[in-house]
């Protein structure tokens, strides 16, 4: 029996999420999938307010997970004590409020979300990922694991897709808001993709206004970021894992935006 897992890339701004309103429910029934995870970070640019993670869920995502803008809208912090399906990272400082993974009921059983962020060039200091991990696993009784790596460095993703391979059913990386194109099953029958992309605007730096982000490089005035209007997109990896076995039998790309449909 396969068992389908959509995952979505980081949703910025008011653009994301009218993208996600829009289409996360139609690519799920396209897809066939059983289960999303969206990582929903930067739907207010930094961070994430109770009503924006309220519509994720509404669009039909299961899951939504965080990273380094976890804190942005400080208000999330006593939803995320009181909500088990919206995830920060794991290897977070333990007096933060939330929680790091869940496990949630499916048709086929119990399944496990793991968030975790990187290191190279993060803010708070966070545990060590690769330690963390180890500690995580021992605690999880499911067939089907699924792990964010929510990361700057690709070689730190990469790292940890390969550690994890034959222990986990996927590995997707997030933050770099960029889809790589190495969408593949790693040799022990992990799923993986080094960066899911983003979902909001097409033409975009990560989904801010160009000429504010060409300004910062080029040592102008600081201005507050604003995003960019215009065509969206929503970039994502459909996982196909075998319900018994836990293995990823498929990695794909299913990539939408204003001028296509879903691609598979």
């Amino acid at each position: 029996m396969e068992f389908k897992v959509l995952t979505v890339g980081d949703v910025v701004g008011g653009p994301g999420m009218n993208r996600i309103r829009r289409s996360l429910r139609y690519l799920k029934r396209k897809c066939d999938a059983d289960f999303v995870v969206v990582n929903g970070e930067n739907a207010s640019v930094v961070g994430i307010t109770q009503d924006q993670a309220e519509d994720i869920f509404d669009a039909g995502a299961d899951v939504i997970t965080m990273g380094n803008h976890t804190w942005g809208k400080r208000e999330i912090a006593t939803y995320m004590d009181d909500c088990s399906r919206i995830l920060r990272p794991v290897n977070y400082a333990p007096q933060v409020p939330g929680r790091g993974y869940g496990i949630y009921e499916t048709k086929i059983g119990p399944v496990a979300v793991i968030d975790l962020i990187g290191r190279c060039n993060m803010d708070y200091g966070p545990d060590n990922p690769f330690l963390m991990i180890d500690k995580i696993l021992k605690e999880i009784d499911a067939k089907i694991i699924l792990v964010e790596m929510h990361a700057e460095a690709t070689a730190e993703k990469l790292a940890m897709g390969y550690m994890l391979d034959g222990r986990v059913s996927a590995v997707w990386g997030t933050h770099t808001h960029v889809p790589t194109a190495d969408a593949q099953i790693l040799p022990k029958g992990t799923g993986y993709v080094t960066d899911l992309g983003m979902t909001g605007p097409t033409h975009s730096v990560l989904g801010i206004r160009p000429d504010l982000s060409i300004a910062k490089f080029r040592g102008d005035i600081p201005n507050r970021y604003q995003w960019e209007n215009g065509p969206t997109k929503l970039e994502a990896v459909l996982f196909t894992i075998d319900a018994q076995t836990g293995k990823c039998r498929k990695a794909e790309r299913v990539d939408l935006n204003d001028e296509n449909t879903a691609q598979r």
